[in-house]
């Protein structure tokens, strides 16, 4: 498996022209001399190359890909990066793009691929494998695995959270809260809350978070790491930090101090973003992509995802590898929303500005 440094910088406009997709599929040849056409064996198929540009880590995506190459007998050359720099490339390649197959950190970045007409539809078969909450509207991307925004809290400081964000700029909380304004699942949240209730509603909660004296952490971990020392008393948080570290302090024989509240009612806080895939086009190379796809839904991918970062599985009939200790997918109350509209990344940065905290 190649992978080739990945090249960053590009910006986010739309480019036009969509050629028909190219369908890659092996077939039937006869030598030269040869008085009757000679069929390939259908047995067996040569490897196909696949492009795959991924807005997930390497080290957490490398070791299932080179499963992926091995079970759908494909070559695999892999671009790192960034989601929405990753996506921002591809609209810049446009009908040129290299990519074969777009794997995201997040809905937003697909959505945006979606809205300009880059991403081939998806098979119904494959889409079926995934509830309708967790795939694109247009039927053009799907979720692989899922994650829950959280409030972590400290439960020497208070014996519950709130059970909406909106509480949080309340005085019982001034200068006890945590989040991380630079951070993509942040942002991603804030951009639900647009979608959800409007620019004017959440610029207002931004600047009264800010003006409450919440605390800017640049990562999750860390925010999680100030709940745990008892430096704030609530966190804003994707759910996996918190078991990741729970398994951590438990394994060192320490004790953990936190804990975590699923918001009820459909909250913005609620939010469930997912990692997902889509199928360029244009890169010709989409019944590679396509396999590559239905790997990923597959019992062996789903699971992979589920037991290293502790996120959900979204694929129907798998169940996690912690199941008990993860509240069910199902019993969770997430707002409604269509995730592709997380796309507007850029006037979420804008609000936050506006709002000074970033």
């Amino acid at each position: 498996m190649r992978r080739p440094p990945t090249h960053r910088g590009s910006t986010l406009a739309l480019s036009a022209l969509l050629l028909p997709a190219l369908a890659a599929c092996g077939g039937s040849g006869s030598g030269s001399g040869d008085k009757k056409e000679r069929k390939a064996d259908p047995k067996v198929r040569a490897a196909e190359k696949l492009v795959i540009y991924s807005g997930r880590d390497e080290k957490l995506v490398a070791p299932i890909v080179a499963k992926l190459e091995k079970a759908t007998n494909t070559k695999v050359e892999i671009h790192y990066g960034d989601s929405a720099e990753l996506a921002a490339r591809i609209l810049k390649e446009g009908h040129r793009t290299r990519a074969g197959l777009f794997f995201s950190q997040d809905a937003g970045a697909l959505g945006a691929l979606s809205r300009a007409g880059m991403l081939a539809e998806l098979p119904r078969a494959s889409l079926e494998k995934v509830d309708s909450a967790f795939r694109g509207s247009g039927g053009d991307w799907i979720g692989v695995s899922g994650r829950s925004r959280v409030i972590a809290y400290d439960a020497r400081q208070t014996d519950a959270a709130p059970d909406s964000v909106k509480e949080l700029t309340g005085p019982k909380w001034k200068g006890k809260v945590g989040y991380a304004p630079t951070n993509a699942s942040f942002q991603s949240f804030v951009t639900g809350m647009r979608v959800l209730e409007g620019d004017r509603t959440t610029l207002k909660w931004l600047k009264d978070l800010k003006a409450n004296g919440a605390r800017p952490y640049g990562k999750n971990d860390a925010i999680l790491n100030g709940v745990e020392s008892g430096e704030i008393a609530l966190g804003l948080i994707n759910h996996y930090y918190w078991y990741e570290q729970h398994a951590a302090i438990e394994a060192r024989g320490g004790k953990v101090h936190s804990k975590i509240h699923f918001l009820p009612g459909g909250d913005p806080g609620a939010l469930i973003n997912t990692a997902g895939v889509g199928v360029l086009k244009d890169g010709g190379q989409n019944a590679a992509a396509g396999r590559a796809v239905d790997y990923l839904l597959g019992k062996e991918a789903q699971k992979y995802f589920a037991g290293k970062t502790k996120e959900y599985p979204l694929a129907e009939g798998v169940t996690s590898p912690v199941k008990d200790l993860l509240p069910s997918l199902k019993s969770l109350d997430a707002p409604k929303i269509d995730l592709g509209r997380l796309d507007s990344l850029k006037k979420t940065q804008e609000m936050l500005k506006e709002a000074g905290m970033v």
